[in-house]
């Protein structure tokens, strides 16, 4: 086919460009589907409790992703100050997924356990009374938030329907688990859960 063709014909030209995307697409991605790595969860990993599935949702409407990224890259600068890299099976029950595309702040894939509950409810508050250089904006209103629990249930439903391993127990007792609790609280939890899979690895 002479290249003039396709230049003075626009619906073949779009044709040609949607078949070409279409092929590079579907032979990056296909595979994918056929690869227990990226399908299977690490070993040890046990889906969200009730409360950190909410403090990602606080996670989420707050705007942390927009600041923090949860993904470590294999390069050594990285490793030596996050820890492992991150791997696919720790993202396989995030939906959605929150790698994160810029870091103003640190990378939290690997934040569980790093902290205590009490210097993230600082941070969180007040970031500068914890780091004085800190950027970071503060979060007073998350305690006084409180959770009413009334979507939980349907969030664990919603999540097991995309694959996450919860039982009729944890959905049934899911409103319970939050009754009382703050926005601050859910959050602190999800952060203290966040990389703890593997955690030992380095």
């Amino acid at each position: 086919m002479k290249h003039e063709i396709v230049e003075k014909n626009v619906g073949l030209m779009a044709l040609l460009m949607v078949l070409a995307v279409s092929i590079g697409g579907l032979t990056q991605i296909v595979p994918l589907f056929f690869q227990d790595v990226v399908n299977e969860p690490v070993a040890g990993m046990q889906p969200y409790t009730a409360l950190q599935l909410e403090g990602r949702d606080v996670y989420i409407k707050e705007g942390c992703v927009g600041c923090h990224s949860q993904m470590i890259r294999p390069f050594r600068a990285e490793t030596e100050r996050y820890g492992h890299y991150s791997v696919a099976g720790e993202s396989v029950w995030d939906h959605p997924f929150l790698w994160g595309s810029k870091r103003t702040g640190p990378d939290l894939a690997r934040v569980g356990s790093r902290y205590s509950d009490e210097w993230h409810r600082a941070h969180l508050y007040n970031p500068r009374n914890v780091v004085p250089e800190s950027k970071m904006p503060a979060y007073p209103w998350l305690v006084e938030n409180t959770l009413d629990g009334k979507d939980t249930a349907a969030k664990l439903k919603a999540m097991r329907l995309l694959g996450v391993p919860y039982s009729d127990e944890d959905i049934a007792g899911a409103a319970a688990a939050v009754k009382g609790k703050t926005e601050m609280d859910a959050l602190v939890a999800y952060l203290q859960v966040l990389g703890t899979a593997l955690k030992n690895k380095r």
